[in-house]
C-alpha cells in the first residue's frame, strides 16, 4: 500500500488541512477523527458513576450538581497531560516511566490499573445482572443469572477481539462504544425529559454554581429538618459526613487509575502522533467530559427530585410497604439504630428521627426507576428506559476493562498488542468479573477482601499517577523540543497542581475513612520504596 493510500497518512493530511480552517470547521473534522475519548467515556459512565450519582442527589439535591462535572475538567486536564507526552515523544508511558521518572511509580501504576480491571469488573456483571432481571423483568429463574453473566461475557469478549483484529477492527470498535456511550446519555435524558414537567429548573441552573460552604453545613433542604429531630447534633454530623465522603470521593474517583493507563495506549494502538495533540484534547472534551456531564447531570436530577428529603412512606407505615420498601429496610433499620443509641434506652426516636432516617438510604437504580412510574403511568418508561441506559453501562465498562488489561499485560509481558497474550489478557477481567460475580460478590466478607485493598491502592496511586505525570511533562530529558515553554508551561504547571491538590485531598480522605493507618502505611512503605529506586538508579537522566 503506498503512503499515499495509507489511511493514517490521509488522516495526518486532513488535520493539516483542518488546522488552516476557522475553529468551528476544525471542530467538525476532529469530530469525525475522535476515537480514545469515547472509550474514557464508555469507562466512566459505569456502576461507580451511576451508584455516587444517584446517592449525590439523595445527599445534596441540586446543591451538588457542579461536583462531578469540576471534578472531572480536572480529571481531562491530567488525560490531556499524559496524552501529550505520549503524543509528543511516541514512547510507551510505562517504559517512559521506568525509564525517565521511576521504575516503581511505573510498575506501581501498571499493577493498580490490573488489579481495578480484574476487581471491579465484579460489580459491573452485577449492575448488568440486575438491568436485565429487575429493569427488564426477564432471565430471573434460576439459572438467570448464569446466563445473564455468560451474555455479558461473550458480548464483552466478542466486541474486544474485533478490536484486535487491526485498523478497521478499531473503527468498528470505536463505532460501537460511541453507539453504546449515546444509548447510555439519551436514556437518562429521556427520564429527564419524562420529568421536566415538575422539575424546579432554576434550582438546577443554580446547581452548577460550585458551593464549597457544603463540606462545613449541610444541604438547605435538611436545615428545618434537622431542627425539629430529637438530636440536631447527632443528624447535622451525619449528613455533612455523608456530603464530605460525596464531595471527596469524586475529587479522588472521577478519573480512575486504569483510565489514565487506557488513554495513552489507546492512542498509540490508532497510530497517532504530534499532529493529533490538538485532537486529542477535544477527543477528551467530545467524547468523556460531554456525555459524563450529560449522564451523571440526569441521574443526579432524577434522584434529587424523587429521594431529596423524601422517604419511602412504607418504611414508617407497614400498610403502604411495598416490593421497594422491602429492599431499603435494612439501610433504614441501621439509620435508625444509630440515633436510637445516641439517645439511649430512656427516650424514643421522634417522627422526624424516623424520617431522616428514611431520607437517608441509598437507592439503586431500580428503586429510581420505580419510583418513576408514578410519573408516567407506564412501566416501559419508567423500567425499560431506564434499564436501557444502566445495562449501556454496565457493558461497555465491561468492554474497557477487557481492553485495558489487554494494554497492561502486554507491557507486563513485553508482549506485542494485538498478539495472542494481548487476546488472553483482554478477557481476564471478563473471566473474574464473571465468576466473582456469581460467586464471591454476593458474600459481603469477600467482597470487603477484594474491594477495599484494590479501592486504597488505586485511590493511593492516582495522585502518584498525577504526581508522575507532573515530572513527566516537566522533564527535558523525555520531552525534548516539546517541552511546554513560557506562560503556556507556568498556566500549565498551576492547573496540574491544582487538580492534584484536589485528587490528594480526595484520596487520603478516602483510604483514611477504609483503613486509615493501614493506608497510611501503604503510602509510606509505597513511597519509601520509590525514594529507594530514585537513589539506586544508575541510568538517572540529567536535566538540563
Amino acid at each position: 500500500m503506498s503512503d499515499s493510500n495509507d489511511p493514517l497518512s490521509a488522516e495526518k493530511n486532513l488535520l493539516a488541512e483542518a488546522n488552516q480552517k476557522p475553529l468551528l470547521a476544525r471542530w467538525g473534522t476532529f469530530a469525525k477523527l475522535s476515537g480514545p475519548g469515547w472509550l474514557q467515556g464508555a469507562i466512566t459512565l459505569g456502576g461507580g458513576s451511576l451508584a455516587g450519582s444517584l446517592y449525590i442527589g439523595v445527599i445534596g439535591g441540586y446543591e451538588l450538581l457542579w461536583l462531578q462535572p469540576l471534578m472531572m475538567i480536572f480529571g481531562v486536564l491530567m488525560l490531556s497531560v499524559i496524552g501529550y507526552v505520549t503524543l509528543s515523544t511516541g514512547e510507551k508511558p510505562f517504559r517512559a516511566i521506568n525509564k525517565h521518572i521511576n521504575p516503581v511509580l511505573g510498575w506501581g501504576w501498571l499493577i493498580a490499573a490490573l488489579l481495578a480491571n480484574l476487581v471491579w469488573a465484579m460489580p459491573q456483571f452485577s449492575l448488568g445482572t440486575a438491568a436485565i432481571q429487575q429493569n427488564f423483568g426477564i432471565l430471573d429463574g434460576a439459572y438467570g443469572k448464569y446466563i445473564c453473566a455468560l451474555l455479558l461475557f461473550v458480548i464483552g469478549s466478542a466486541v474486544v477481539w474485533s478490536y484486535d483484529s487491526g485498523s478497521r477492527g478499531v473503527k468498528v470498535f470505536e463505532i460501537i462504544l460511541k453507539i453504546m456511550v449515546a444509548v447510555v446519555v439519551l436514556s437518562f435524558f429521556g427520564v429527564v425529559v419524562v420529568m421536566s414537567g415538575s422539575l424546579n429548573w432554576g434550582a438546577i441552573f443554580a446547581g452548577f454554581i460550585p458551593n464549597f460552604s457544603l463540606l462545613s453545613e449541610p444541604a438547605s433542604k435538611f436545615t428545618e429538618i434537622i431542627r425539629e429531630s430529637s438530636d440536631p447534633g447527632y443528624w447535622n454530623d451525619i449528613i455533612l459526613s455523608s456530603q464530605r465522603d460525596r464531595m471527596v470521593t469524586a475529587a479522588a474517583t472521577a478519573v480512575g487509575i486504569n483510565m489514565t493507563f487506557l488513554l495513552p495506549y489507546s492512542m498509540l494502538r490508532k497510530g497517532w502522533g504530534r499532529e493529533h495533540r490538538g485532537l486529542a484534547t477535544f477527543d477528551l472534551s467530545l467524547g468523556l467530559f460531554l456525555p459524563f456531564f450529560l449522564a451523571t447531570t440526569c441521574v443526579v436530577i432524577a434522584s434529587a427530585s424523587q429521594f431529596h428529603g423524601q422517604w419511602d412512606e412504607g418504611l414508617l407505615d407497614p400498610a403502604k410497604r411495598t416490593a421497594l420498601t422491602e429492599k431499603l429496610q435494612d439501610a433504614y433499620g441501621k439509620n435508625l439504630s444509630g440515633i436510637q443509641a445516641k439517645l439511649g434506652e430512656t427516650k424514643e426516636p421522634n417522627e422526624t428521627d424516623k424520617q431522616l432516617a428514611a431520607m437517608l438510604v441509598s437507592r439503586d437504580a431500580f428503586q429510581l426507576a420505580g419510583s418513576l412510574e408514578n410519573l408516567t403511568d407506564n412501566k416501559a418508561v419508567s423500567q425499560i428506559v431506564f434499564g436501557i441506559g444502566v445495562l449501556g453501562m454496565a457493558v461497555s465498562t465491561i468492554i474497557i476493562l477487557m481492553l485495558i488489561n489487554g494494554f497492561a499485560i502486554t507491557e507486563l509481558l513485553g508482549a506485542e498488542i494485538g498478539g495472542m497474550k494481548h487476546k488472553i489478557g483482554s478477557i481476564l477481567p471478563g473471566i473474574t468479573g464473571a465468576l466473582g460475580f456469581l460467586f464471591l460478590w454476593g458474600d459481603g466478607d469477600a467482597r470487603f477482601w477484594l474491594a477495599v485493598p484494590t479501592s486504597v491502592f488505586g485511590m493511593v496511586l492516582l495522585p502518584i499517577a498525577y504526581i508522575t505525570f507532573f515530572l513527566m511533562i516537566n522533564s527535558k530529558s523525555l520531552m525534548g523540543d516539546a517541552l511546554p515553554q513560557g506562560n503556556k508551561r507556568i498556566a500549565l504547571n498551576i492547573a496540574m497542581l491544582v487538580a492534584l491538590i484536589a485528587a490528594t485531598i480526595g484520596a487520603g480522605w478516602s483510604i483514611w475513612s477504609k483503613v486509615q493507618w493501614t493506608g497510611v502505611a501503604i503510602v509510606s512503605v509505597f513511597m519509601l520504596a520509590a525514594l529507594v529506586a530514585h537513589f539506586l538508579r544508575v541510568d538517572r537522566p540529567t536535566e538540563n
